[in-house]
């Protein structure tokens, strides 16, 4: 027979007391985000999991199909692979290794515990940074039979880099040593003479046995040489301050400008730092505009304050000019901006990363068009000693110094996690290729200012009766990119025009004199031309440049700097056997025999445009290609 109503009743009332009363203690507990890393198989995912286990967050179905999946996976004896409980729930996984960030959420009488579990494996390190983005405290794990290794220390590294003060150095597989004192001494000493190089608050050292729980929740009767905590007593009361709501500066990033109705203005996002309240003064950055807050609204209703981490929206007593990436702060207490600044950089991607290069750098809601202006040094993970670096390789990590193409509101990195970590896209693919962390402006971004002029373009343009323009001429060598720019030139020259060829070999007998073949110093060649053709564009002039140019971002970066109005891309489409037969200069020949290395076509990769603005094909000839791009010109005279 089936429970009777009133019982059943009964036991729904009690269940739901319980449930309420459950998430009422767990509101008045503390949050502590913490991340797991170190080098591969250090015992991560089986930590994670023995921590859901003690802390009894797995349900019994879970366990079931946990001790189930143990036997088939042939585990010793009676015990349990606690790392498939983690593993299976990782994002991505790669051939039983974890290649993405794992989050899982548990919870004690003392604390709320959000942990990351981070793959070893070198070529995921930008997964790792991602996790330890949000971390207040990382373990890192070492196997006691191995000791640190490389990718411990790169780890180490990492999380200091990235503002993480309470490191744990835990020592696991403890009872594969036979729990020797000797071998954890040791380690405790490698790790005490590494953390001299990093920014850590005592980090601390704890021997353990993460399979068999040793030294997790109870402590091991095989450590009774170890007087510290355990693992969990350490994660329930390690101290941690909330670095967002104990600073009284207030960072507010606009995400978007909420407009309903022509009654309703907001600025919309999330105050990232701070307390903001009705009646304050607040201050946009970069327009230098001051408002009050008239209202706080949120879903739940007005607010007469915010506290960080609390999404938002603002009303101010009158409209000021601020729209998306725009961060507001209180008028007393102004924020800085900047248009170079040094950084570390952690380099996350196969493609070389080049000085000279254009990305997009996303800081907060901003996002703008930057590019490195030089690489400083690398850092030696192994010695933590600085080495000099040409270009940034798959998790490089270096000092650079980063150019905004216009000014964006920032903060050293140890004052601000919102305003002093960015990442950069590759603006070609979209895809992350670096996270970064401001160390500090440069001085001249604060010292160098633009002059403003009497005479502008505009004036130069009236007086030349014509408009300036730059005619990109792109190819493989030997494809008549300087045939047709030179035809074109005197034809221009002829109908009164006033131009200027720049072409790639007389470059290099002066402007890039300096500079070799390889992809850096290709890059920074049309760097400096492109500066010059828009130096030229500024005078009212008709720029030819003629450079095989071979990188797709290098020509878009070169369209963005002079202003894709002002900029036509020619394209003079010539086969490799057809170039390789005309071998005006002989280069072909040499780069066949391995003379010249990084050759375009041959043994260095040339990337033709998809889209030019105009296409010259082979066997078109001279007066057909010139009359194309004249076509295109047409417009010049209306000034």
């Amino acid at each position: 027979m089936g429970r009777k109503p009133v019982t059943l009743a009964r036991e729904l009332q009690e269940s739901a007391a319980k449930v309420d009363a459950f998430f009422e203690r767990e509101s008045h507990l503390d949050l502590l985000r913490f991340i797991t890393c170190g080098s591969v198989d250090d015992g991560k995912s089986t930590l994670i999991g023995r921590l859901l286990y003690e802390s009894q967050m797995i349900f019994d179905d879970q366990m079931a199909s946990l001790e189930k999946e143990s036997k088939k996976q042939g585990t010793q004896g009676d015990q349990i692979d606690f790392a498939l409980l983690v593993d299976g729930l990782a994002a991505e996984r790669e051939q039983g290794i974890t290649i993405d960030v794992a989050y899982r959420f548990f919870a004690t009488n003392k604390r709320k515990f959000i942990v990351a579990d981070t793959p070893g494996h070198e070529q995921y390190t930008r997964n790792m940074v991602t996790g330890a983005s949000t971390a207040d405290v990382a373990l890192l794990l070492v196997d006691a039979r191995a000791g640190l290794m490389p990718q411990t220390k790169r780890h180490a590294y990492l999380v200091s880099m990235m503002g993480i003060k309470h490191v744990l150095l835990v020592v696991n597989k403890m009872d594969l040593v036979d729990h020797k004192e000797e071998v954890f001494r040791r380690i405790e000493e490698d790790f005490r003479v590494l953390s001299k190089e990093m920014k850590f608050d005592a980090p601390l050292a704890m021997p353990l046995s993460a399979l068999k729980g040793e030294n997790i929740m109870k402590r091991s009767p095989y450590l009774g040489w170890y007087k510290g905590p355990t693992l969990m007593g350490y994660l329930e009361t390690v101290p941690v301050q909330d670095a967002h709501t104990d600073k009284e500066e207030a960072i507010f990033p606009v995400q978007w400008v909420s407009r309903p109705s022509e009654a309703f203005r907001g600025y919309a996002g999330t105050l990232a730092q701070g307390r903001l309240r009705v009646g304050d003064e607040i201050r946009a950055t970069s327009s230098g505009q001051t408002a009050r807050i008239q209202s706080l609204v949120t879903m739940d209703g007005l607010l007469e304050s915010a506290w960080a981490r609390q999404a938002i929206t603002l009303t101010l007593d009158r409209e000021i000019e601020a729209a998306r990436g725009e961060v507001f702060s209180l008028a007393k207490a102004p924020l800085s901006m900047t248009d170079q600044f040094e950084a570390t950089l952690v380099w996350m991607i196969e493609p070389t990363g080049l000085v000279g290069r254009s990305y997009d750098l996303k800081l907060a809601t901003q996002t703008v068009p930057a590019s490195l202006t030089s690489i400083k040094h690398q850092i030696d993970i192994q010695t933590f000693q600085k080495k000099p670096c040409k270009g940034l390789h798959l998790n490089d990590i270096a000092v650079c110094v980063i150019a905004t193409q216009r000014p964006i509101v920032y903060a050293p990195f140890e004052d601000s996690k919102t305003l002093g970590g960015f990442i950069l896209i590759d603006r070609m693919t979209h895809a992350t290729v670096a996270a970064g962390v401001i160390r500090h402006t440069m001085r001249r971004a604060q010292n160098v200012h633009t002059q403003p002029l009497t005479i502008t373009r505009g004036e130069r343009e009236k007086l030349n009766a014509h408009k300036g323009r730059v005619i990109w001429f792109t190819g493989l060598s030997g494809s008549g990119k300087s045939t047709y720019a030179n035809a074109l030139e005197i034809a221009l020259h002829s109908d009164g025009y006033r131009t200027y060829l720049l072409d790639g070999d007389n470059v290099r007998h002066g402007l890039s004199k300096d500079l070799g073949f390889s992809e850096e110093d290709r890059v920074e060649n049309i760097r400096r031309v492109a500066e010059v053709a828009k130096l030229m564009l500024d005078a009212g002039l008709v720029v030819i440049a003629s450079f095989i140019s071979p990188f797709a971002r290098d020509r878009q970066r070169v369209r963005e700097l002079v202003g894709d109005d002002h900029f036509v891309e020619v394209y003079v489409a010539t086969p490799l056997e057809v170039c390789e037969a005309r071998d005006p200069k002989g280069l072909y020949g040499q780069a066949r025999k391995g003379l010249i290395p990084n050759f375009s076509g041959i043994n260095s990769p040339y990337e033709a445009p998809v889209a030019p603005d105009v296409l010259l094909q082979y066997p078109m000839t001279i007066e057909e290609g010139v009359s194309l791009v004249q076509e295109k010109l047409k417009d010049l005279r209306s000034v």
